[in-house]
């Protein structure tokens, strides 16, 4: 097993820019994109202010996104990170939110070099930072199977992506970038107790991440060294101790280098978890099938998988992070305010009471049928008897299914104009479709600011 981290850490410091293929770093791009724009919207919200008050008395050179303050490389990494992830509009299908994390370890990293780093470098980092970390979750048994257990593998998982990822930026040689996986894996962790009360905890497990991430390659650089067992089927390693019977080692280096990982991620066009996206999708399929409006449904039934019962089955929306999490309140809010945007989870839309009337009228039934990674049948019954039902996969987002150009340059707009003027955030627009041509990403902190 040793074998297999020695080849990933080789992995992280052999590929190049050149060994891309043209598709990957059109996607890569579209990615840092959007991240940026939902941390810069992240920025303003509650729970980032909160945590920016927690280093009110730090300072450093660090740009924290969205806002004037320079802090601290890990400081400002934990931040960016918890923005990044604030809003529930970050990408998925990684580690999951493997965005959330790397981009904000990274550029952390870029930000302690004395050297110029260029666009393409960034780019090389960040899917070598998504590719490390979706192959640690999958040899955890895959989403469903480490989520399912309680771990959130954002943090769990996404932590060894932010290690890779900032290895390869400080420069770190195959043996330090042993050791700062090895490292990540003692700073691994994050739970789904969150989900039963709407706590915000979920929002700081993608900056702690990148935080975590970013210490262990510093330490690696200085070296510290980090256990070269650490996924090897021993006591205290991390497949036995967190994944147990499910584990799959060899997923950690299966087809690396030549399947990437960041090809299967989505980009989120709505404001909620991405569970809730496929029902999203087939209930406005069924109101154009059916035609018609909110007024004309007598009620919605979802045949669905336990394990997204469990997650997503929720009623309460009294917490803008429980309301995200709630698959009833997506389709009620879709229902009454005809969009999932950011704006249909304000405080005040969540007050709605047509919401509360459609939330009665929304039944979920667990199908066991259903594969625990499968997405859900909408039945759709109207007042005058009919009824249809739909299921969508991939939904909107996914790689089968992307966002355009425009829709993706719509939601940037929508999300970095909550921080800064439309002139400004077209102009970081234009820096980042270039990203590949850039010098220096130090130069983005112009119009990050």
């Amino acid at each position: 097993m040793t074998e297999r981290m020695q080849r990933l850490a080789q992995f992280c410091v052999d590929t190049r820019f050149e060994d891309l293929p043209p598709a990957l770093v059109a996607q890569a791009k579209r990615h840092i994109l959007d991240t940026f724009g939902v941390t810069l919207a992240g920025a303003d919200s509650e729970v980032a202010k909160q945590a920016r008050q927690v280093f009110a008395s730090e300072a450093g050179d660090t740009l924290v996104w969205g806002t004037d303050l320079r802090m601290g490389a890990a400081q400002a990494a934990i931040l960016n990170g918890i923005a990044a992830h604030a809003l529930e509009l970050d990408d998925t299908g990684g580690c999951d939110h493997s965005g959330a994390v790397v981009l904000p370890a990274v550029m952390a990293a870029v930000s302690m070099q004395t050297e110029p780093v260029n666009g393409r470098e960034l780019i090389t980092a960040v899917v070598i930072g998504y590719d490390v970390s979706r192959r640690v979750l999958e040899a955890c048994g895959g989403y469903s199977a480490h989520n399912g257990a309680g771990w959130h593998s954002t943090a769990t998982c996404g932590v060894f992506g932010a290690a890779a990822a900032s290895a390869r930026i400080l420069g770190l040689d195959a043996a330090q970038t042993v050791s700062a996986l090895g490292i990540a894996g003692s700073f691994s962790g994050g739970l789904w107790a969150f989900i039963h009360d709407g706590s915000q905890s979920k929002k700081l497990h993608s900056g702690r991440a990148a935080e975590g991430g970013l210490l262990a390659a510093r330490f690696a650089q200085q070296g510290i060294s980090g256990p070269k067992k650490l996924f090897e089927d021993v006591w205290g390693g991390f497949l036995r101790t967190l994944a147990g019977v499910a584990s799959d080692p060899t997923a950690l280096d299966a087809d690396l280098g030549v399947v990437w990982k960041l090809a299967r991620c989505s980009i989120k066009p709505y404001a909620a978890c991405r569970g809730t996206h496929s029902a999203i999708d087939a209930l406005g399929l069924l109101m154009d099938q059916l035609q018609v409006g909110a007024d004309q449904i007598e009620d919605i039934k979802v045949s669905l998988c336990g394990f997204l019962q469990d997650m997503c089955g929720g009623q309460d929306v009294s917490t803008l992070a429980a309301a995200q999490m709630s698959l009833p309140y997506a389709l009620a809010a879709r229902l009454v305010h005809g969009h999932c945007r950011l704006e249909a989870y304000d405080e005040a839309q969540r007050g709605d009471p047509r919401i509360a009337h459609w939330m009665a009228r929304i039944r979920l039934e667990v199908d066991s049928q259903l594969s625990e990674d499968g997405e859900p049948v909408i039945c759709v019954r109207t007042v005058d008897g009919r009824q249809a039902s739909l299921c969508v996969d991939p939904p909107l987002g996914a790689p089968g299914n992307p966002l355009s150009d425009a829709a993706l340059e719509e939601k940037f707009f929508s999300l970095a104009g909550r921080v800064m003027a439309q002139e400004q955030a077209g102009e970081l627009l234009e820096q980042l479709w270039r990203l590949d041509t850039l010098e220096s990403v130090r130069w983005l902190d112009r119009w990050l600011a």
